[in-house]
């Protein structure tokens, strides 16, 4: 077998030290270090080699960690707690790195075992990382062996926090468990099976490999979808029979949306039709037709539109008029309103999709008239963001005087500026790939 490492999520050194979730007079950091040290004592009782990640590390120097020790057979994962300001939600969730069966059932595996020894803690299920909110979690990626990530409850709720507090040794035992399994699980093959590589359609000269679940391709067929690995070194590449191969899935931000065909053993590669450096900026055409808005956003939450039936078209009509990318606005409104859910201080009948304020600072943000109004409103916010250039139609935006013109022609450039969310564009940008990947399969 081989061993099984352990992260507690959160560290670094002094002032950079991270707590993560602060709650009930405890720190997310705090609870998960006390639990990983039950886990590791208790894996050791049972004979195996467990290494506990050092809690001076920031996230980028555990992956390193890791990786300098680790190979295929090994297994990696790291816990942490949940929040939200609603205290009632509750649960256990796994996050699996997207389109790999195999570690879906290694997440259920992980699941049922904490659950079995802690049947008071609600199950929120298992989940690609490509549901998170960055849209990808470099845990469930960058690491050269298989790993997940798992929440074990939310600290913001009373209930879940005292699961943590009063029951640890029986999560830790739970994860013993769970760890012990997936360990045995994971044997090394003596070759690695093979699987087709489609591109646009068509199948490709050469073959790929299947490595713990995941579909990985040779580093020339990278270089053929002109993609520049040499200088990144977060995607993961291993050699094999003399062939460099990196995780097809490690493409996604590249552009190349990836599939997987289980009947034909095939890995599905097409080129999103939005170029690489494109798909972050503020001005440009778009992609998804209104059609496709309708699905995605449906497909999130099936009565987003029962209020909203027009938005999808409302969006793309402003956005096209002011020269704004309709599917950043769309996406961006997803996040602002949780999928037309709202549930934050702004209401529905605001009419305020882009979660703006007012000049006169009001608690709620700013109300607009109508939904198309709002919806201006919001695209000429963006505009003013993403362009120096003058606006098409009559000024709605309460705020657009204040943004100092074109300072943020990316996405990402919207984090401390729009939200003070470090991460804010990242997110947006998640949603956006899942748009296309939606868009991609539905179109075959």
């Amino acid at each position: 077998m081989g061993r099984i490492f352990v992260s507690a999520g959160h560290g670094g050194e002094g002032s950079n030290f991270d707590p993560g979730i602060v709650a009930g007079g405890t720190t997310e950091a705090r609870e998960m270090i006390l639990t990983r040290d039950l886990i590791a004592t208790e894996l050791r009782s049972r004979n195996f080699e467990v290494l506990s990640i050092p809690d001076d590390l920031n996230a980028t120097q555990t992956l390193a960690w890791i990786n300098a020790r680790a190979n295929e057979t090994d297994v990696a994962l790291e816990i942490h707690a949940d929040g939200a300001s609603n205290p009632s939600v509750r649960g256990a969730s796994v996050f699996f790195i997207a389109n790999n069966e195999q570690r879906k059932a290694h997440a259920e595996l992980m699941l049922l075992a904490l659950l079995r020894r802690v049947p008071s803690l609600p199950s929120r299920g298992v989940r690609p990382d490509t549901d998170s909110g960055l849209g990808q979690l470099v845990f469930c990626r960058q690491l050269r062996c298989p790993s997940l990530q798992m929440n074990i409850g939310f600290l913001t709720s009373p209930d879940d926090r005292a699961i943590l507090q009063n029951q640890r040794r029986d999560v830790a035992l739970g994860l013993a468990d769970g760890l012990a399994s997936w360990s045995r699980a994971v044997a090394p093959p003596e070759s690695y099976p093979t699987c087709d590589i489609s591109i646009n359609g068509g199948i490709y000269g050469e073959r790929g490999i299947i490595v713990n679940g995941n579909a990985y391709i040779p580093i020339d067929l990278v270089d053929r979808l002109g993609i520049d690995l040499s200088q990144n070194g977060e995607v993961v590449r291993i050699t094999y029979r003399n062939v460099v191969y990196v995780k097809a899935v490690d493409l996604r931000p590249f552009g190349i949306a990836v599939g997987w065909e289980a009947a034909t053993r095939t890995v599905l590669l097409r080129n999103m039709t939005v170029c690489p450096g494109q798909i972050n900026r503020i001005m440009g055409m778009g992609n998804a037709s209104e059609v496709e808005l309708i699905v995605f956003i449906k497909s999130n939450n099936e009565e987003a539109l029962n209020q909203f039936p027009d938005l999808p078209k409302i969006y793309r009509e402003e956005a096209a008029v002011e020269g704004v990318n309709p599917d950043i606005a769309f996406c961006q409104m997803c996040l602002e309103t949780g999928y037309l859910r709202f549930g934050t201080v702004v209401r529905p009948d605001q009419n305020n999709f882009g979660g703006l304020g007012d000049a006169q600072s009001s608690p709620n943000g700013a109300t607009f008239p109508s939904q198309r109004i709002g919806v201006r409103a919001h695209i000429q916010h963006l505009k003013a963001y993403g362009s120096t250039a003058p606006l098409v139609r009559e000024l709605v935006d309460p705020r657009f005087e204040f943004v100092a013109r074109g300072i943020a022609p990316e996405v990402e450039k919207l984090s401390g500026r729009w939200s003070a969310d470090p991460q804010y564009g990242d997110k947006i940008l998640a949603i956006v790939r899942r748009l296309y990947d939606m868009t991609w399969k539905a179109n075959g």
